[in-house]
């Protein structure tokens, strides 16, 4: 039998894995792809204009698959690339109206769906694995 570590690991995969699948399947009738919304999702909370390498970073992929999607994404007309004012060489990645339409669709459907999944989880315990991830989290980032 795994150790509870091995567990752990086993089930935060599986458990992540599942959950986009299940939420790319809700937002199957907006016509886009797990990785466009998640790419629109990305830009959509950012700050301000991401690069396409920051995107990249973000979603944890490659930059030649980064800028294959966000072309795909231009074409479809969800975002558009503009200069970066201190660096000629990086483009920035900016969501169009259409775009901020899709992410609001997809925020929506999103917290419906997380509403509906988290409505029997103790609220105390969906606190503890909350800090346990975001506590992992840190502890990743601090990594050198």
């Amino acid at each position: 039998m795994p150790d509870v570590e091995e567990r752990f690991t086993g089930a935060l995969h599986n458990a992540s894995r599942a959950w986009r699948q299940a939420l790319d399947r809700r937002l199957k009738y907006l016509g886009v792809s797990q990785a466009s919304w998640m790419t629109i999702a990305v830009a959509a909370k950012a700050a301000g204009p991401l690069s396409q390498s920051e995107l990249a970073d973000r979603l944890g992929v490659e930059g030649a698959t980064m800028v294959a999607m966000v072309d795909r994404l231009v074409r479809a007309g969800l975002v558009r690339r503009e200069p970066s004012t201190t660096d000629r060489r990086v483009k920035r990645v900016v969501l169009t109206p259409a775009g901020n339409l899709l992410y609001d669709k997809v925020r929506a459907e999103a917290a419906a769906f997380r509403k509906a999944l988290l409505a029997d989880i103790d609220p105390k315990k969906l606190l503890v694995a909350t800090e346990l991830l975001e506590g992992l989290q840190g502890i990743i980032d601090a990594e050198p």
